[in-house]
């Protein structure tokens, strides 16, 4: 096992968002609860990270921001150099266009100087366009994630915030070929997504919690947190699994010499994750499990065997039609009153046999099981055609209702006085 060292003396890296140049600055470690934050950034921005910057400034202020422009120029520069191999540049307006955010790694403030380590984003589609090179992405199927981590003898997934959690939360998917599919940590993630169940093997048991995510396959990640004393040099030692056997991908083990630089250390282990579960798509590693794919026949009634007066008075042999096939439908229920609406207007669809809400969130987005009589895009149609806003996806339907305009209100007339 490869083990590498991370000198690096950061607290957290900040996320800097420009409108422009506007600079508008959040800042945080993913948020308060980081198992229930939103994962950021998953646009699939080209990222460049590691640029240096050196200025000097009548003031703080624009040290930063002249550092802020310098960061944009030779994050373009290298990026036009890693995808097409020749030196390219841009004005400062035409960059504020194309950039979607800076990433502070590690930055020194003075009175007139600014000293920093930055990660600059870049749109996908303009840059492209630009650089005159394809932005089209291939990705895998969606791939259930599950950053397990274990730290002072107990093992961790969502049953209370993690830093590995978080960690996972704070990389920027977008520009990966793996197609994560991240909970949040709320609701019923807690029982579902735990360490005991990343040991079961059980296809069915995996099928049935796959399809509660829209997810078709499923990747652990593990870290195991080491601390040689509090506030000392932490040694965390990485996994990478894939499928309900947890067959090995990756393993290595990354060390930083105080407990602040802890957030580093687990992003660099995200970041090394990441290019491992890519280098096994690639080569065909991540190939789902065909038992985790075959889905088992539902049981038939048996029926009575017709008599012989029966089967002689059937003159035209009648077609059989394949029927009872189940699918997932995510569908918006911000009130029990929505959740209610959806269920009727389930039930009421023609072919229709069950419908039964398996994961209730409300203020989010509940699953639905709907076992119909007819293939998923039969379904879909028949949604549509009743007024709602359908996405399909992998035997999953998400489901929204439109948004009503707002009705105009009409304009006060003046009327004068003495009328």
């Amino acid at each position: 096992m490869a083990v590498s060292r991370i000198s690096l003396s950061i607290a957290a890296a900040t996320a800097l968002a420009l409108a422009g140049m506007g600079g508008v600055l959040a800042q945080g470690k993913g948020g308060d609860a980081g198992g229930s934050a939103v994962p950021i950034d998953p646009s699939g921005s080209f990222e460049i990270s590691g640029v240096s910057v050196d200025v000097k400034a009548g003031n703080a202020d624009a040290a930063r921001l002249g550092g802020w422009r310098l960061a944009q120029r030779k994050g373009w520069e290298m990026l036009a150099q890693k995808l097409t191999g020749k030196s390219s540049s841009l004005s400062d307006s035409a960059l504020d266009s194309i950039v979607t955010a800076v990433v502070v790694e590690r930055e020194q403030i003075g009175p007139n100087r600014y000293i920093a380590s930055l990660g600059v984003l870049f749109d996908r589609q303009k840059a492209g366009a630009i650089l005159g090179v394809s932005t089209a992405l291939s990705r895998s199927a969606p791939m259930l994630l599950v950053p397990l981590e274990f730290s002072g003898g107990a093992s961790i997934v969502y049953e209370r915030d993690t830093a590995w959690a978080r960690a996972w939360n704070r990389f920027r998917s977008g520009g990966s070929t793996v197609d994560y599919v991240r909970a949040r940590g709320t609701g019923p993630d807690a029982l579902l997504i735990n360490a005991g169940q990343t040991l079961r093997r059980g296809r069915n048991w995996w099928r049935s919690v796959l399809d509660q995510y829209g997810a078709t396959d499923v990747l652990v990640a593990e870290v195991q947190l080491r601390r040689e004393y509090p506030g000392g040099p932490i040694v965390g030692v990485f996994a990478a699994n894939h499928g309900p056997d947890r067959r090995p991908i990756a393993s290595f083990a990354l060390r930083v010499d105080n407990g602040d630089s802890l957030d580093a250390l687990l992003d660099a282990g995200v970041a090394r994750i990441d290019k491992a579960f890519q280098s096994a798509l690639a080569t065909g590693e991540l190939a789902t499990d065909r038992l985790l794919a075959t889905r088992p026949p539902e049981p038939k009634a048996e029926e009575e065997k017709p008599s012989d007066a029966e089967t002689a008075a059937v003159s035209t042999p009648t077609p059989t039609v394949e029927s009872g096939s189940s699918f997932t439908v995510q569908v918006d229920t911000p009130t029990v009153n929505a959740l209610n609406a959806s269920e009727t207007a389930m039930r009421a669809i023609p072919g229709v046999r069950a419908s039964s809400t398996t994961s209730l969130a409300l203020g989010g987005i509940s699953v639905m099981r709907v076992t119909y009589d007819g293939p998923i895009g039969s379904l879909r149609a028949a949604l549509e055609a009743r007024g709602w806003q359908v996405q399909e996806g992998v035997g999953v339907l998400r489901i929204r209702r439109p948004q009503a305009a707002p009705t105009p209100q009409p304009s006060a007339t003046a009327v004068p006085k003495g009328e």
